[in-house]
């Protein structure tokens, strides 16, 4: 399974959001420059992220987007699948070799584990022997 550039630009917005939580709505405009992405791409993005009600829009001059719900309750999972569609290596059910079938769910099975237990606080307090590497998502 490869994430495209939605899931990992979706991830990226959710990330900034995260790590600005509670401090009020954030305009696209700013997470497009702190990661020198498409404005306009991140666009259509949100879109779907908030039809699936992970963020919430605020409009007016001091608008923007915001978390719908707390970092520690949204997964990578759920990100990636609002983006990016079911998570499976291999459209399994066509497999007839029930080994290789086996090894298919396995391997979606895993994937999903990983991305289902990953919360959106998790990955902003990243740290790495001790040292946060993830200094982009910190204010």
């Amino acid at each position: 399974m490869k994430i495209s550039t939605k899931g990992r630009y979706g991830l990226t917005i959710m990330m900034d959001l995260a790590a600005r939580y509670g401090k009020g709505p954030v305009p696209l405009k700013s997470v497009a420059e702190r990661h020198a992405l498409s404005e306009h791409y991140l666009e259509q993005l949100i879109a779907p992220l908030r039809n699936a009600g992970l963020v919430r829009s605020v409009r007016g001059a001091y608008g923007g987007y915001k978390l719908a719900k707390a970092p520690e309750e949204i997964s990578a999972g759920d990100i990636i699948r609002v983006l990016e569609g079911p998570i499976s290596p291999v459209e399994f059910n066509e497999e007839e070799d029930p080994a290789r079938r086996d090894l298919w769910k396995r391997i979606r099975d895993a994937i999903a584990k990983e991305l289902d237990t990953t919360t959106l606080a998790s990955l902003i307090n990243f740290t790495h022997d001790g040292h946060n590497d993830n200094y982009m998502f910190y204010i």
